[in-house]
């Protein structure tokens, strides 16, 4: 792992593309389902580690809404494999002082599951170690759509001027309202796409994309991620203070 600049460059906020569970599976010649059920345990090693170093906010990309659009089989594997891990990693998650919230439309749910979210919710809301979010049944156009409709309807039963819309009152009804913006975005696989993950949020997110497929990452990896993010220069559009 490379030396940073200043080891007390820990992002706040990291985000990660959990990718590559299909291709772990088929590369050793078992099905789908495997690569989703390796990467599981994969989170589940990896979350103390993440939590050890000092990241306060976790966002974990869990299922799109273009994974509706998978062959059924495999979506109601994955959906079963939510409902197993809900079941089994909340007491874990609470252990752990993780605040969990889950972000995407959950409408389109089954209400067993939407029920063990809010049972997690409600269980975690006090802890402060960290926060993990789940992105769950999320697509970035489909929030910043539904912020848009919202704040629409607040002009017109409220009377507000358009021009009197902020950039506060937009991250206001973003589903990630008291969640700050990602400074890392992590992407494994080899895939060099954000594919509709917080796009609004991450504006000036750092990228660390990772050829290991998510299945193979490792606390390693995620200090090589954070040791990357250490050593940029994040100047948010301005310049270097010259000293």
């Amino acid at each position: 792992m490379g030396e940073l600049k200043d080891q007390s460059r820990i992002p706040n906020h990291v985000g990660i593309i959990m990718d590559g569970n299909g291709r772990w599976a088929q590369a050793r010649g078992l099905p789908r389902v495997a690569g989703h059920r390796a990467g599981a345990e994969t989170l589940k090693k990896i979350l103390p580690h993440i939590k050890k170093c000092g990241v306060q906010y976790l966002t974990l990309f869990a299922f799109s809404l273009e994974n509706w659009n998978r062959p059924e089989k495999e979506v109601s594997e994955l959906m079963g494999l939510l409902r197993r891990y809900l079941k089994s990693e909340t007491s874990d998650l609470h252990k752990n002082g993780a605040r969990v919230k889950v972000i995407g439309d959950r409408t389109l749910l089954d209400k067993d599951i939407v029920e063990q979210i809010e049972s997690l919710e409600e269980t975690t809301k006090d802890n402060t170690e960290i926060t993990v979010i789940f992105a769950i049944s999320y697509g970035a156009r489909d929030e910043i759509l539904k912020a848009t409709q919202k704040i629409a309807k607040k002009c017109a039963e409220q009377g507000i001027d358009p021009s009197d819309i902020t950039m506060d009152m937009f991250d206001n009804n973003l589903m990630t309202a008291d969640i700050p913006d990602p400074d890392l975005i992590i992407r494994t696989s080899g895939e060099l796409r954000i594919s509709n993950f917080l796009l609004w949020q991450s504006a000036y997110a750092e990228y660390y994309f990772s050829e290991k497929l998510w299945p193979d990452f490792s606390e390693e990896e995620f200090n090589e991620a954070l040791s990357s993010f250490g050593n940029r220069d994040r100047r948010f559009g301005g310049l270097l203070k010259q000293t």
